[in-house]
């Protein structure tokens, strides 16, 4: 009896808290966007070069990278124009070819929520018009940068709030950018808004489904990376953000994992993210995140504090950074911290 006491208060523990301190009510359910990009049935049978083109949903991206540095400029311009969904989000393409596919399809677009990003200059990686949109963004020039950062938003974000103007750093292209302005020449930055994100803070936020999807994706991004010859990145993972982090661990493509304002990963310690990559965290005294209780009972909750020096992780100073979207700020002590590890110099 003692102990089923225990479990019920560990229940109600991570049902109120990971939802932070508004309950559950402001959170709706979402479905995750999985599969290949859209526009691959008419992909898949088109013969227009003559052969199979490489299937989206099955091809690894070195076969992907393969297959485009076998062909010509001119053919490869003609699948871009006859399938931009499809090339702007192939995970192995060449990145330059992205840029003008989706640029493209967002020329295309009638969606008000996407008119900034369609602005002429940004370098569009990827964009995913299904659901509320999936989209991720370059900062610098990615093909001769020696250094690679990632930036993984956590809950509230898509298409539309992608790059709001309010709650700047909030975002994955503000976080993004203020990273690449902290950073030195030759270096890059991706905010990677590419999965389907928790809104408001319900059941969605409190277990672990969107977060497995968004692993999977996360882990094929960086796949594509290196395919196209890339560096391996640095993967800041925000919030929610963390969770995907921390699943995607085991078969990310990254150098190093930094998780701020983290609910959890879904393990116990670094041990158990079975990763190679160095694993650092930041939270500071005024995110609202270090009143959850870091729990995780009959699927609610993320698990462990990965800013509890138990968990193993290499401390991040957050003492400038003010709430749960302030760590990327300029003049603070973590942005600095993060431009560090961003260019190999932290240890």
């Amino acid at each position: 009896m003692r102990r089923f006491a225990r479990t019920l208060a560990a229940v109600a523990l991570a049902a109120t808290v990971v939802a932070g301190t508004a309950g559950w009510a402001s959170g709706t359910t979402q479905r995750a966007v999985t599969g290949p990009p859209p526009g691959s049935a008419s992909w898949r049978a088109d013969r227009v070069l003559g052969r199979e083109l490489p299937d989206p949903g099955s091809a690894t991206s070195g076969q992907v990278s393969l297959f485009f540095a076998g062909l010509s400029d001119r053919e490869q311009q003609l699948l871009l124009e006859r399938h931009p969904s499809v090339v702007g989000n192939l995970d192995g393409a060449p990145l330059e070819l992205r840029y003008r596919a989706n640029a493209r399809a967002l020329s295309a677009s009638h969606d008000s929520r996407l008119t900034r990003l369609a602005s002429p200059g940004r370098q569009i990686l990827a964009f995913d018009p299904r659901g509320r949109g999936q989209v991720a963004e370059v900062f610098g020039d990615l093909r001769s940068a020696r250094h690679v950062s990632v930036v993984v938003p956590g809950s509230d974000i898509d298409a539309g709030t992608f790059d709001r103007m309010n709650d700047v750093y909030g975002t994955p292209a503000g976080m993004a950018k203020s990273l690449y302005a902290e950073t030195g020449p030759g270096s890059a930055v991706i905010a990677w808004a590419g999965y389907t994100t928790p809104v408001g803070l319900g059941l969605d936020a409190a277990t672990g489904s969107l977060a497995d999807a968004g692993s999977r994706r996360l882990t094929r991004f960086t796949e594509g990376l290196s395919a196209d010859g890339l560096p391996s990145p640095v993967v800041f993972c925000h919030s929610y953000g963390s969770v995907v982090c921390g699943l995607a661990a085991p078969g990310l493509l990254a150098t190093d994992l930094v998780v701020l304002g983290s609910p959890g990963m879904r393990a116990d310690d670094v041990a158990g993210l079975h990763t190679g990559a160095r694993v650092w965290a930041a939270k500071d005294d005024t995110d609202w995140i270090d009143d959850v209780p870091h729990v995780r009972v009959a699927g609610l909750g993320h698990g462990a504090d990965p800013a509890d020096a138990a968990f193993g992780a290499r401390r991040v100073p957050a003492e400038d950074a003010k709430g749960h979207t302030g760590y990327f700020a300029p003049g603070t002590d973590s942005l600095r911290a993060f431009a560090a590890i961003a260019e190999g110099d932290s240890r």
